[in-house]
Protein backbone atom coordinates (compact mmCIF):
# COMPACT_ATOMS: atom_id res chain seq x y z
CA UNK A 1 0.00 0.00 0.00
CA UNK A 2 2.83 2.40 0.77
CA UNK A 3 4.18 1.87 -2.72
CA UNK A 4 0.91 2.86 -4.36
CA UNK A 5 0.71 6.05 -2.27
CA UNK A 6 4.23 7.14 -3.13
CA UNK A 7 4.11 6.29 -6.80
CA UNK A 8 1.99 6.95 -9.84
CA UNK A 9 1.16 4.93 -12.92
CA UNK A 10 3.69 7.03 -14.77
CA UNK A 11 4.84 10.65 -14.66
CA UNK A 12 3.89 13.13 -17.35
CA UNK A 13 7.55 13.76 -18.07
CA UNK A 14 11.13 13.21 -16.93
CA UNK A 15 14.01 15.61 -16.33
CA UNK A 16 17.24 14.91 -18.21
CA UNK A 17 20.17 16.58 -16.46
CA UNK A 18 22.52 16.49 -19.45
CA UNK A 19 26.10 16.10 -18.26
CA UNK A 20 26.16 16.57 -14.47
CA UNK A 21 29.36 18.01 -12.93
CA UNK A 22 30.26 19.76 -16.18
CA UNK A 23 27.56 22.45 -16.20
CA UNK A 24 30.11 25.22 -16.84
CA UNK A 25 31.38 23.48 -19.97
CA UNK A 26 28.13 22.19 -21.44
CA UNK A 27 27.92 24.88 -24.14
CA UNK A 28 31.40 23.99 -25.41
CA UNK A 29 30.67 20.28 -25.21
CA UNK A 30 27.48 20.94 -27.20
CA UNK A 31 29.53 22.53 -30.01
CA UNK A 32 31.70 19.41 -30.16
CA UNK A 33 28.66 17.11 -30.16
CA UNK A 34 26.94 19.26 -32.79
CA UNK A 35 30.00 19.08 -35.06
CA UNK A 36 30.20 15.31 -34.64
CA UNK A 37 26.48 14.92 -35.33
CA UNK A 38 26.69 17.06 -38.50
CA UNK A 39 29.63 14.96 -39.73
CA UNK A 40 27.70 11.76 -38.94
CA UNK A 41 24.51 13.00 -40.62
CA UNK A 42 26.17 14.36 -43.78
CA UNK A 43 28.56 11.42 -44.05
CA UNK A 44 25.90 8.73 -43.77
CA UNK A 45 23.49 10.55 -46.08
CA UNK A 46 26.33 10.80 -48.63
CA UNK A 47 27.06 7.07 -48.32
CA UNK A 48 23.38 6.23 -48.85
CA UNK A 49 23.07 8.57 -51.84
CA UNK A 50 26.16 7.18 -53.55
CA UNK A 51 25.12 3.55 -53.07
CA UNK A 52 21.56 4.27 -54.21
CA UNK A 53 22.55 6.13 -57.38
CA UNK A 54 25.51 3.97 -58.48
CA UNK A 55 24.34 0.59 -59.82
CA UNK A 56 27.88 -0.81 -59.67
CA UNK A 57 27.71 -0.57 -55.87
CA UNK A 58 24.63 -2.77 -55.54
CA UNK A 59 26.75 -5.59 -54.14
CA UNK A 60 26.62 -7.30 -50.72
CA UNK A 61 29.40 -5.22 -49.13
CA UNK A 62 27.79 -1.92 -50.13
CA UNK A 63 24.24 -3.04 -49.34
CA UNK A 64 25.40 -3.91 -45.82
CA UNK A 65 27.16 -0.55 -45.67
CA UNK A 66 23.88 1.15 -46.62
CA UNK A 67 22.15 -0.72 -43.76
CA UNK A 68 24.90 0.43 -41.39
CA UNK A 69 24.52 4.04 -42.54
CA UNK A 70 20.74 3.88 -42.03
CA UNK A 71 21.20 2.46 -38.53
CA UNK A 72 23.78 5.18 -37.75
CA UNK A 73 21.39 7.92 -38.84
CA UNK A 74 18.54 6.60 -36.69
CA UNK A 75 20.79 5.90 -33.69
CA UNK A 76 22.39 9.35 -33.65
CA UNK A 77 19.21 11.27 -34.56
CA UNK A 78 17.24 9.60 -31.77
CA UNK A 79 19.43 11.27 -29.13
CA UNK A 80 21.46 14.19 -30.47
CA UNK A 81 18.75 16.83 -31.20
CA UNK A 82 17.36 16.49 -27.67
CA UNK A 83 20.86 16.40 -26.20
CA UNK A 84 21.79 19.64 -27.95
CA UNK A 85 18.52 21.23 -26.77
CA UNK A 86 19.45 20.29 -23.19
CA UNK A 87 23.00 21.60 -23.40
CA UNK A 88 22.22 24.82 -25.29
CA UNK A 89 18.65 25.73 -24.39
CA UNK A 90 18.33 23.99 -21.00
CA UNK A 91 15.30 22.08 -22.33
CA UNK A 92 15.67 19.35 -19.72
CA UNK A 93 12.10 18.05 -19.74
CA UNK A 94 11.15 15.08 -21.94
CA UNK A 95 7.61 13.72 -22.20
CA UNK A 96 7.02 10.22 -20.83
CA UNK A 97 6.15 8.53 -24.13
CA UNK A 98 8.97 10.36 -25.94
CA UNK A 99 11.35 8.95 -23.33
CA UNK A 100 10.13 5.38 -23.91
CA UNK A 101 10.37 5.87 -27.68
CA UNK A 102 13.96 7.01 -27.21
CA UNK A 103 14.69 3.92 -25.09
CA UNK A 104 13.24 1.74 -27.86
CA UNK A 105 15.17 3.35 -30.72
CA UNK A 106 18.48 3.43 -28.86
CA UNK A 107 18.47 -0.24 -27.89
CA UNK A 108 16.75 -1.59 -31.01
CA UNK A 109 19.13 0.10 -33.44
CA UNK A 110 22.19 -0.59 -31.30
CA UNK A 111 21.20 -4.24 -31.78
CA UNK A 112 20.66 -3.66 -35.51
CA UNK A 113 24.08 -2.00 -35.78
CA UNK A 114 25.74 -4.95 -34.06
CA UNK A 115 23.91 -7.37 -36.34
CA UNK A 116 24.94 -5.49 -39.49
CA UNK A 117 28.59 -5.58 -38.38
CA UNK A 118 28.23 -9.34 -37.91
CA UNK A 119 26.76 -9.66 -41.42
CA UNK A 120 29.62 -7.57 -42.84
CA UNK A 121 32.13 -9.88 -41.14
CA UNK A 122 30.42 -12.86 -42.77
CA UNK A 123 30.58 -11.06 -46.11
CA UNK A 124 34.34 -10.50 -45.72
CA UNK A 125 34.78 -14.14 -44.73
CA UNK A 126 32.99 -15.42 -47.84
CA UNK A 127 34.74 -12.87 -50.10
CA UNK A 128 38.24 -13.84 -48.91
CA UNK A 129 37.81 -17.56 -48.18
CA UNK A 130 35.45 -18.40 -51.08
CA UNK A 131 36.04 -15.63 -53.66
CA UNK A 132 34.76 -17.64 -56.64
CA UNK A 133 31.49 -18.50 -54.87
CA UNK A 134 30.90 -15.10 -53.23
CA UNK A 135 28.25 -13.91 -55.69
CA UNK A 136 26.39 -17.22 -55.61
CA UNK A 137 26.42 -17.51 -51.79
CA UNK A 138 25.60 -13.89 -50.91
CA UNK A 139 22.95 -13.08 -53.47
CA UNK A 140 20.82 -9.95 -53.19
CA UNK A 141 17.99 -12.07 -51.78
CA UNK A 142 20.25 -13.50 -49.06
CA UNK A 143 21.53 -10.01 -48.20
CA UNK A 144 17.98 -8.66 -47.90
CA UNK A 145 16.93 -11.62 -45.73
CA UNK A 146 19.92 -11.06 -43.45
CA UNK A 147 19.03 -7.39 -43.16
CA UNK A 148 15.39 -8.17 -42.35
CA UNK A 149 16.44 -10.80 -39.78
CA UNK A 150 18.79 -8.35 -38.05
CA UNK A 151 16.07 -5.68 -38.02
CA UNK A 152 13.40 -8.02 -36.65
CA UNK A 153 15.78 -9.33 -33.99
CA UNK A 154 16.37 -5.82 -32.69
CA UNK A 155 12.72 -4.77 -32.78
CA UNK A 156 11.32 -7.97 -31.22
CA UNK A 157 13.92 -8.30 -28.46
CA UNK A 158 13.77 -4.64 -27.40
CA UNK A 159 9.98 -4.15 -27.53
CA UNK A 160 9.45 -5.94 -24.16
CA UNK A 161 11.68 -3.31 -22.48
CA UNK A 162 9.10 -0.60 -23.11
CA UNK A 163 6.07 -2.85 -22.56
CA UNK A 164 7.30 -3.97 -19.13
CA UNK A 165 8.23 -0.43 -18.06
CA UNK A 166 4.85 0.98 -19.18
CA UNK A 167 3.02 -1.42 -16.83
CA UNK A 168 5.04 -0.53 -13.72
CA UNK A 169 4.59 2.28 -11.16
CA UNK A 170 7.12 5.10 -10.91
CA UNK A 171 8.46 6.82 -7.83
CA UNK A 172 8.00 10.60 -7.42
CA UNK A 173 11.61 11.14 -8.52
CA UNK A 174 11.61 12.10 -12.24
CA UNK A 175 15.30 12.96 -12.66
CA UNK A 176 17.47 11.00 -15.08
CA UNK A 177 21.10 12.04 -14.45
CA UNK A 178 22.25 11.89 -18.07
CA UNK A 179 21.42 13.35 -21.46
CA UNK A 180 19.06 10.72 -22.90
CA UNK A 181 16.61 8.03 -21.79
CA UNK A 182 18.24 4.65 -21.43
CA UNK A 183 16.75 1.40 -20.16
CA UNK A 184 18.76 1.07 -16.94
CA UNK A 185 18.40 4.79 -16.13
CA UNK A 186 14.59 4.56 -16.42
CA UNK A 187 14.49 1.33 -14.37
CA UNK A 188 16.07 3.18 -11.44
CA UNK A 189 12.98 5.42 -11.27
CA UNK A 190 10.55 2.53 -10.79
CA UNK A 191 8.95 1.88 -7.40
CA UNK A 192 8.75 -1.88 -7.78
CA UNK A 193 10.90 -4.97 -8.09
CA UNK A 194 12.88 -4.69 -11.33
CA UNK A 195 14.80 -7.97 -11.16
CA UNK A 196 12.86 -9.42 -14.10
CA UNK A 197 13.59 -6.31 -16.20
CA UNK A 198 17.28 -6.44 -15.31
CA UNK A 199 17.51 -10.16 -16.00
CA UNK A 200 15.83 -9.69 -19.38
CA UNK A 201 18.18 -6.80 -20.18
CA UNK A 202 21.18 -9.02 -19.42
CA UNK A 203 19.72 -11.80 -21.54
CA UNK A 204 19.23 -9.49 -24.53
CA UNK A 205 22.68 -7.94 -24.17
CA UNK A 206 24.53 -11.25 -23.91
CA UNK A 207 22.43 -13.05 -26.53
CA UNK A 208 22.80 -10.26 -29.10
CA UNK A 209 26.28 -8.91 -28.47
CA UNK A 210 27.66 -12.28 -27.33
CA UNK A 211 26.40 -14.05 -30.46
CA UNK A 212 27.54 -11.27 -32.79
CA UNK A 213 31.03 -11.04 -31.25
CA UNK A 214 31.38 -14.82 -31.46
CA UNK A 215 30.46 -14.87 -35.16
CA UNK A 216 32.73 -11.88 -35.89
CA UNK A 217 35.65 -13.44 -33.99
CA UNK A 218 35.31 -16.81 -35.74
CA UNK A 219 34.98 -15.08 -39.13
CA UNK A 220 38.17 -13.08 -38.63
CA UNK A 221 40.13 -16.06 -37.33
CA UNK A 222 39.19 -17.90 -40.53
CA UNK A 223 39.99 -14.80 -42.58
CA UNK A 224 43.41 -14.46 -40.91
CA UNK A 225 44.22 -18.11 -41.64
CA UNK A 226 43.21 -17.70 -45.28
CA UNK A 227 45.14 -14.45 -45.73
CA UNK A 228 48.35 -15.84 -44.24
CA UNK A 229 48.20 -18.68 -46.76
CA UNK A 230 48.10 -16.34 -49.76
CA UNK A 231 51.27 -16.70 -51.84
CA UNK A 232 51.54 -13.03 -52.81
CA UNK A 233 52.60 -10.38 -50.30
CA UNK A 234 50.61 -7.80 -52.23
CA UNK A 235 47.47 -9.93 -52.05
CA UNK A 236 47.94 -10.38 -48.29
CA UNK A 237 48.37 -6.62 -47.84
CA UNK A 238 45.24 -5.89 -49.89
CA UNK A 239 43.19 -8.43 -47.91
CA UNK A 240 44.41 -7.01 -44.59
CA UNK A 241 43.60 -3.50 -45.79
CA UNK A 242 40.08 -4.53 -46.74
CA UNK A 243 39.46 -5.94 -43.26
CA UNK A 244 41.27 -3.20 -41.30
CA UNK A 245 38.49 -0.65 -41.78
CA UNK A 246 35.86 -3.12 -40.64
CA UNK A 247 37.85 -4.00 -37.50
CA UNK A 248 38.17 -0.27 -36.65
CA UNK A 249 34.40 0.15 -36.95
CA UNK A 250 33.80 -2.91 -34.74
CA UNK A 251 36.14 -1.62 -32.02
CA UNK A 252 34.62 1.89 -32.17
CA UNK A 253 31.18 0.42 -31.43
CA UNK A 254 31.89 -2.38 -28.96
CA UNK A 255 34.49 -0.80 -26.66
CA UNK A 256 32.38 2.19 -25.48
CA UNK A 257 29.20 0.07 -25.62
CA UNK A 258 30.63 -2.62 -23.34
CA UNK A 259 32.09 0.01 -21.00
CA UNK A 260 28.69 1.72 -20.73
CA UNK A 261 26.85 -1.57 -20.22
CA UNK A 262 29.22 -2.85 -17.51
CA UNK A 263 29.43 0.52 -15.74
CA UNK A 264 25.64 0.74 -15.47
CA UNK A 265 25.51 -2.58 -13.66
CA UNK A 266 28.84 -3.07 -11.91
CA UNK A 267 30.87 0.15 -12.11
CA UNK A 268 29.49 1.90 -9.04
CA UNK A 269 32.89 3.46 -8.30
CA UNK A 270 33.34 4.91 -11.80
CA UNK A 271 32.90 8.73 -11.69
CA UNK A 272 29.47 9.68 -13.02
CA UNK A 273 30.88 12.16 -15.53
CA UNK A 274 33.14 9.46 -17.04
CA UNK A 275 30.21 7.08 -17.39
CA UNK A 276 27.97 9.71 -19.01
CA UNK A 277 30.65 10.87 -21.45
CA UNK A 278 31.25 7.27 -22.55
CA UNK A 279 27.50 6.77 -22.93
CA UNK A 280 27.40 9.76 -25.30
CA UNK A 281 30.50 8.56 -27.17
CA UNK A 282 28.87 5.16 -27.68
CA UNK A 283 25.93 6.75 -29.54
CA UNK A 284 27.79 9.42 -31.47
CA UNK A 285 31.35 8.39 -32.34
CA UNK A 286 30.57 5.21 -34.34
CA UNK A 287 27.97 6.99 -36.58
CA UNK A 288 30.55 9.73 -37.17
CA UNK A 289 33.53 7.43 -37.81
CA UNK A 290 31.81 4.82 -39.99
CA UNK A 291 31.29 6.98 -43.11
CA UNK A 292 34.77 8.51 -42.70
CA UNK A 293 36.48 5.11 -42.38
CA UNK A 294 34.57 3.49 -45.24
CA UNK A 295 34.73 6.63 -47.36
CA UNK A 296 38.52 6.76 -47.08
CA UNK A 297 39.25 3.02 -47.18
CA UNK A 298 36.77 2.01 -49.92
CA UNK A 299 38.12 3.06 -53.30
CA UNK A 300 34.79 2.93 -55.15
CA UNK A 301 33.07 5.23 -52.66
CA UNK A 302 36.08 7.54 -52.38
CA UNK A 303 36.30 7.91 -56.16
CA UNK A 304 32.56 8.52 -56.44
CA UNK A 305 32.68 11.28 -53.79
CA UNK A 306 35.65 12.93 -55.48
CA UNK A 307 33.86 12.75 -58.84
CA UNK A 308 30.76 14.43 -57.40
CA UNK A 309 32.87 17.16 -55.76
CA UNK A 310 34.79 17.71 -59.00
CA UNK A 311 31.59 18.00 -61.06
CA UNK A 312 30.24 20.60 -58.61
CA UNK A 313 33.44 22.64 -58.86
CA UNK A 314 33.28 22.56 -62.65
Amino acid sequence: MSTSRNSSAHPMSFILLGIPDLENFQSWIAFLFCFMYVVAFVGNITILHIIRTDNTLHEPMYLFLAMLATSDLILSSSTQPKMLAILWSHAHEIEYHACLIQVFFIHAFASVESGVLMAMALDRYVAICFPLRHSSILTTTVVVKLGVAVMLRGLLLVSPFCLMISRMPFCPNRVIPQSYCEHMAVLKLLCTDTRVNRAYGLFVAFSVVGFDILVISVSYVMILRAVLQLPSGEARFKAFGTCASHICVILALYIPALFTFLTHRFGHHVPRVVHIMFANVYLLVPPMLNPIIYGVRTKQIRDRVLRVCYEKDV
